[in-house]
């Protein structure tokens, strides 16, 4: 690798719906290929970027992290602002920042963060929907509330998760809560790592269990006798948004998403 290399990383939003998810595909829209079109317009350099991880079509990021690897020396406002030129309204970087060379966005990260938005209205709401999963009310929050508590800590999560595309379904969720607002809500899952569509399968059965289809204890028997796949139906992409991924690196201390005030703590 050139000594004139720099590894910049990006922390990028990008609306869900105009995309067949993040990672590039060969014929279909895809976050990655928007980003690495901008990139090679603004650097006239061709390559691939890595991404702290894979959403779905339909599911939406406020925190999603790209880096690539560059001989170009531009600062990190050039990279943002010019970046945001060529990129369409769809999707946007919120900042950049070099790091150091052996940097990569997944293999680096140590938590991600993800908020799923419901909404409970007695008819469809056509401005809501884009972001929001719109769920027929009320919902039994406390109920809701007692299953998040027992999903917290490590458990094999393998009920709530597709099948994995690598053995080993143990994970450790540090945050799963729910915040809400009139008939807004928003449930916040942080974890070191997640399995393919956990947290959609996992939302999918809280709102059962919030309309009193299913009660909070079934949490137990499906963490005590993991089967996969077991959960269902799975929850629709456009309430999922990847919030937030954190680093110890010092390069990136100063990254933080606390842009959706529903999802804070109320104090």
């Amino acid at each position: 690798m050139s000594e004139s290399q720099r590894r910049i990383a990006l922390r990028i939003q990008y609306d869900g719906a105009a995309f067949a998810g993040s990672q590039w595909q060969p014929h279909s829209p895809t976050v990655q290929a928007a980003l690495e079109h901008a990139i090679a317009h603004l650097t006239r350099e061709s390559q691939r970027i890595d991404l702290a991880g894979r959403t779905d079509a339909g599911v939406h990021a406020t925190g999603q992290v790209a880096a690539l690897t560059t001989a170009t020396d531009l600062p990190p406002p050039r990279w943002l602002h010019g970046l945001n030129h060529f990129l369409p309204d769809t999707v946007a970087v919120q900042a950049a920042q070099p790091v150091p060379l052996s940097f990569h966005p997944r293999h680096d990260a140590r938590e991600r963060t993800y908020h799923y938005h419901l909404q409970t209205a007695p008819h469809r709401q056509p401005l809501a929907q884009r972001y929001a999963w719109v769920v027929p009310g009320p919902l039994h929050l406390e109920r809701i509330r007692e299953a998040l508590h027992k999903l917290i800590g490590e458990h094999d999560f393998a009920s709530f998760a597709a099948p994995p595309e690598h053995p080993g379904t143990r994970r450790t969720l540090a945050e799963a809560s729910l915040h809400s607002r009139g008939a807004q809500h928003c449930l916040r899952f942080r974890a070191n790592a997640f399995l393919p569509h956990q947290v959609r399968r996992t939302v999918g059965l809280l709102e059962r269990i919030g309309r009193g289809k299913e009660t909070p204890d079934c949490i137990d028997r499906l963490l005590a006798e993991p089967q996969p796949g077991a959960v269902g139906p799975t929850a629709p992409p456009h309430g999922l948004v990847l919030a937030h991924v954190r680093y110890d690196i010092a390069a990136l201390a100063e990254w933080s998403n606390d842009s959706e005030d529903l999802c804070r703590p109320q104090r």
